[in-house]
């Protein structure tokens, strides 16, 4: 049994990805004189990070990447409050309520905008966390939960749809659900890590819980 329950925001709650990889392919381009399919191969390959950091592992020390990550994050700002949830999220959250189980937020975005969008969809979370200085998503959003709901690693679980998220539940001791979109079932099942099961949408999670 599952006491805390932690989503992934972008990709795995909000309809975001696609435009996310076309802001960031193209900011990349106009940077670094990527091309542009390159530049989204490159996105997804990092996704899971905040910008300023997939920036950093693609490109380490450009003096460019300061740049580049303020320009992705101005662009994404202008219409990140009209993103959609997917349309089974909030039912999905229901039953896990009906559950007794606590549900999470974690996210990279900043958290007034992780805030204002979750309050606008009507999204009905115990918890939302977004990023601040020395405050991310992974462990620290883990810890969190962890002292918050006075729960156990083995009592938490992640829902992400990057590859990257499960590599932060595998480092905080935390099984990971991976939610198909962003990557497929068979990306996951290369990658490996401490994925338990892979679901195509929200409403897969109730034949699990």
């Amino acid at each position: 049994m599952k006491s805390a329950i932690i989503f992934d925001l972008d990709g795995t709650i909000i309809d975001s990805m696609d435009e996310f990889s076309d802001i960031a392919s193209a900011v990349i381009n106009k940077c670094y004189g990527t091309e542009l399919s390159e530049a989204r191969k490159q996105y997804f390959q990092t996704s899971g990070l905040p910008f300023f950091e997939q920036i950093e592992v693609l490109r380490p020390g450009d003096e460019r990447n300061a740049g580049a990550a303020e320009e992705y994050e101005s662009t994404k700002k202008k219409t990140y409050l009209s993103k959609k949830a997917y349309p089974d999220a909030v039912d999905a959250l229901e039953y896990l309520r009906s559950k007794r189980i606590k549900t999470v937020v974690s996210s990279n975005n900043f958290q007034g905008l992780v805030s204002d969008l979750t309050d606008k969809l009507g999204l009905k979370f115990d918890l939302v966390l977004g990023w601040r200085e020395n405050f991310a998503k992974g462990k620290d959003h883990f810890k969190f939960v962890q002292e918050k709901f006075a729960c156990r690693p083995d009592e938490m679980i992640f829902v992400g749809d990057s590859l990257k998220d499960s590599d932060k539940a595998r480092d905080f001791g935390i099984d990971f659900i991976a939610k198909t979109g962003t990557f497929s079932r068979k990306d996951f099942e290369d990658y490996g890590g401490k994925v338990i099961t892979i679901i195509n949408t929200l409403s897969d999670l109730q034949n699990i819980f």
